[in-house]
């Protein structure tokens, strides 16, 4: 008996009607206005400064409210979305190849396997122009082609060439373009930013969220943060598995806590594998390493055809290779979307053709690229990348292929919000990768920084404007009962996390948990095991609260203790995610159940009973009287016709 209940149907009821091409003109008319001298007087917090928290401070602030911004890292800068690689999508069509919004929205609505809200992603594809042209006037160093236009290339799942780059390091320099932006609002005294300090949970009042309690990381000190508006921009939750691409501190913390103050949590079981990874070297491990998909655009996969073939690369001639993706895939080849190309990976290993430590690798091979183009056009396009593959691997990509495998990357799932970016919680607001809207199933590449940058510098500073016009907000006193239990709450957390003095380290319970995941939800998820992973997650969870170790106090720097408290939270994410994996009876885009499959091994969906947003309350801790409430929304598609989804 699968322990959930079912609730009313949900619907996003801030879209307008109308034509698609003209609703979100249509939202900005009609959204109401704060004057300018009204703005000074509203306290807005923004949690997280990565590219959609650091876009959307920045253009808050510039509109006149004062910013309340918080980060866990030392500096903005060291936020996650500096290890972004390979570009952002916009729909410039410089390359005269075909490209338009329309394009843009058809291919991600299809690349997300058809479980994306349309009217969010026409959006998405109106405002991407605007995000390059805010970028190049920032002085992001975008590549350029010799007459000095910006240049573009391709990724998975499309056939035009509509990313923009700067060479592998886009992230990194569009990240450095919002940072000045807000530090120019924080020198001028609109931004307070509070770096190494970290949110332990939601304050809401009177149904409406009004601040958040933190924790200083240097001194431990808790304290609250009230404002008119909170804003999360705290990324995803890929590290639930341990071993992901992303940076050891993200973590889910901000929106689970916020889960159970009301705020849906939706699609928890979407989440992304990345094709193009270096492969785990060993149980010491404690995070993968991303190479861009970029260098699927010149790169060529391939494994041995034989099984078993353990001779060296170069050894092996050209016609006993399977380059498997070109033959599977003519139309895309070795640009098939990546949840796609991470399962064709699988199977290549599963079958025994995958080469390097425990057979878990394919080749991406740049020997063709560099006899056409040259090593030199090689090393400006890619050299960084290249650079960091052989100081990770002591392996020289120039002379032999890379190896890749799958890993856990981006999670499409994340808070429920409208097509306001509002939570279920009025206003609460959730941008970037923390909420649900754009990317279906399945996440194209180089969509994460568009929609990042999308909701911070154009979507966020409207719909905002409008909550703010339109909403009755009390003076909040920090002495009140409603702030003070949220805060002794958050304390009584910490002293029962110090107090446990078991045997066993947070990592080990991290990685057991990790693995758990990987083996039962990750690239491939059946029944049995789903229902294996539901039965002994709450059991390892009781044993963390149990044998849990926290050497310390919560009076000074305590990195154990931080990672203590996110891991908590991620025990019962974890539950959360398993059921709906398991409550998803089909298979789309990265939510891959093996019993649901066509003849030729692609995901099988179920239009009639899955076309919708799997939308869960929060409702108590265990039982069935308050086990979690899903509610549904149902997914329209007017504009793109639902089909099988093919790259050949």
């Amino acid at each position: 008996m699968i322990d959930y209940l079912l609730g009313d149907p949900i619907a996003d009821t801030a879209a307008p009607a109308g034509p698609i091409e003209h609703r979100w003109d249509e939202r900005k008319f009609n959204a109401k206005l704060v004057n300018p001298a009204n703005r000074r007087k509203h306290r807005i917090i923004v949690v997280g400064t990565g590219l959609a928290g650091g876009s959307a401070g920045a253009t808050l602030a510039e509109q006149g409210y004062h910013v309340i911004q918080f980060c866990f890292q030392d500096s903005p800068r060291r936020a996650h979305s500096v290890a972004a690689q390979g570009g952002i999508n916009a729909a410039k069509n410089y390359r005269n190849d075909g490209d338009s919004v329309y394009r843009l929205f058809y291919d991600t609505v299809k690349g997300g396997d058809f479980r994306s809200r349309e009217s969010n992603v026409y959006r998405l594809a109106q405002v991407s122009v605007q995000i390059i042209d805010q970028c190049v006037a920032q002085g992001v160093p975008f590549a350029r082609e010799y007459g000095g236009l910006l240049d573009t290339r391709s990724f998975g799942g499309v056939q035009v060439q509509r990313t923009f780059y700067a060479r592998g390091q886009t992230g990194q320099q569009l990240l450095m373009g919002a940072y000045q932006a807000l530090s120019r609002q924080i020198d001028a005294g609109n931004v307070e930013i509070h770096p190494r300090t970290e949110m332990l949970d939601l304050i809401v009042i009177d149904g409406r969220a009004r601040g958040i309690v933190a924790r200083d990381l240097i001194t431990g000190k808790i304290e609250t943060h009230l404002a008119d508006a909170v804003v999360l921009a705290t990324g995803g939750y890929g590290n639930v598995f341990y071993l992901s691409t992303n940076a050891k501190g993200s973590n889910a913390s901000a929106i689970w806590r916020a889960h159970k103050r009301g705020a849906y949590l939706a699609n928890p079981c979407y989440t992304q594998i990345h094709p193009t990874c270096i492969p785990r070297s060993g149980e010491h491990q404690s995070k993968l390493t991303l190479m861009s998909e970029s260098l699927r655009n010149d790169g060529r996969i391939w494994v041995p055809e034989r099984a078993g073939d353990t001779r060296p690369p170069n050894q092996i001639p050209e016609d006993e290779r399977d380059y498997y993706l070109e033959r599977s895939y003519p139309s895309f080849g070795n640009l098939v979307p990546r949840d796609i190309a991470s399962r064709a990976a699988k199977n290549q290993c599963d079958a025994g053709r995958g080469v390097g430590p425990g057979g878990l690798g394919v080749y991406l091979d740049f020997a063709d690229a560099i006899a056409r183009m040259g090593r030199p056009a090689v090393e400006a396009k890619y050299g960084n990348l290249f650079d960091m593959y052989a100081r990770i691997t002591a392996e020289d990509p120039y002379q032999v292929p890379m190896r890749i495998y799958p890993a856990v990357h981006y999670t499409m799932g994340g808070l429920w919000v409208d097509y306001d970016l509002q939570s279920t919680i009025p206003g609460l607001f959730v941008i970037g990768e923390a909420n649900f809207s754009d990317h279906g199933a399945n996440r194209l590449g180089a969509s994460a920084l568009m929609q990042g940058l999308a909701d911070g510098y154009f979507v966020l500073p409207t719909t905002l404007n409008h909550y703010l016009a339109g909403a009755e907000l009390d003076v909040v006193d920090a002495a009140s009962p409603e702030v003070t239990k949220v805060r002794s709450e958050a304390q009584e957390r910490i002293q029962r996390l110090l107090s446990i003095n078991g045997d066993r380290t947070v990592d080990s319970f991290h990685r057991e948990l990790g693995m758990l995941l990987w083996d039962h939800c990750g690239m491939t998820r059946n029944e049995s095991g789903l229902r294996k992973a539901l039965e002994r997650i709450p059991q390892l969870r009781d044993e963390f609260w149990r044998s849990v170790r926290v050497p310390g106090s919560g009076d000074e720097l305590n990195k154990e203790l931080e990672k203590a408290n996110r891991v908590a939270d991620f025990f019962e994410f974890a539950e959360l995610m398993v059921l709906d994996a398991l409550v998803r009876e089909e298979s789309c885009g990265g939510h891959f159940r093996e019993e649901h499959q066509t003849p030729n091994g692609e995901a099988q969906r179920d239009d009639e009973h899955f076309s919708h947003v799997s939308a869960w309350q929060y409702n108590g801790d265990g039982g069935t009287s308050n086990s979690p409430i899903l509610h549904k929304e149902a997914l329209q598609f007017d504009h793109v016709h639902q089909t099988q989804r093919s790259y050949a």
